[in-house]
């Protein structure tokens, strides 16, 4: 984990010279899927998200989400809100810095349990996008994926 947030840091500093600052990383209207891994203690959790952008500062998403291997396996489904600060901080367009909270639920796979209620969670994360397209994602957190952390990959459509 510390290899990557080293990783991540060494492609800031390289990527900030050429950027544009202050700009919005996903337009109003623009949408990307989102895929990865998560960390978490009772199994590898799976997730698949999209992010549509209702304005310049803001995304919701759905997500879904399967976590395996652990004595609880379990499907999530959530919807995602989140505040992009790259306009407020001049942050450079191929990075993406956000916060946000997700409400959504699990649905057990196991034969002992069944869908869990309502669950609040919160996360902050961030993105470098290597091109046009492309971004990899870090995101820190708790909620409905019950994961501490995931990584994953950005798809601007």
């Amino acid at each position: 984990m510390k290899k990557l947030v080293i990783l991540f840091l060494l492609l800031s500093l390289s990527s900030y010279s050429f950027s544009q600052n202050g700009e919005a990383p996903l337009r109003k209207g623009s949408k990307q899927i989102n895929f990865g891994l998560g960390l978490d203690s009772s199994g590898l959790p799976l997730y698949g998200q999209m992010d549509f952008a209702v304005s310049n500062d803001i995304t919701v998403s759905p997500m879904v989400g399967i976590t395996i291997g652990g004595e609880d396996n379990f499907m999530s489904f959530a919807g995602y809100g989140n505040y992009h600060f790259n306009r407020l901080l001049n942050i450079p367009q191929n990075w993406d810095f956000y916060a946000g909270v997700n409400l959504g639920f699990r649905f057990y796979l196991s034969d002992n349990t069944g869908t869990s209620p309502l669950i609040f969670g919160m996360q902050t994360g961030g993105r470098y996008y290597w091109n046009e397209h492309w971004g990899v994602q870090l995101e820190l957190g708790w909620g409905v994926s019950r994961y501490v952390g995931r990584f994953g990959l950005s798809y601007k459509l």
